[in-house]
């Protein structure tokens, strides 16, 4: 495999992360996941994006995804209750 594509990072930044998380928590959780805008994504030890909604009210939880940088596999998701 040509070494370029092996050390390409396929979630280079924070935007590309939550466009990721919106593309799998809308089928899953449906579209009120956009009442826990705005959505933040943080990069943890160089490696895996983290990327998590907002409480915007007293009560409920917010989508929760962990996200691989170097390849995109997807980690961990949840929705807090």
């Amino acid at each position: 495999m040509n070494q370029k594509l092996m050390s390409r990072d396929y979630v280079p930044d924070g935007e590309t992360a939550i466009k990721i998380a919106e593309a799998i928590w809308l089928p899953i959780y449906g579209k009120k996941i956009y009442d826990n805008r705005p959505f933040i994504a943080k990069l943890r030890d160089s490696s895996v994006w983290v990327v998590e909604g907002t409480l915007n009210s007293a009560k409920g939880g917010v989508p929760y995804m962990e996200i691989q940088k170097s390849d995109c596999k997807i980690l961990k998701v949840f929705h807090g209750k």
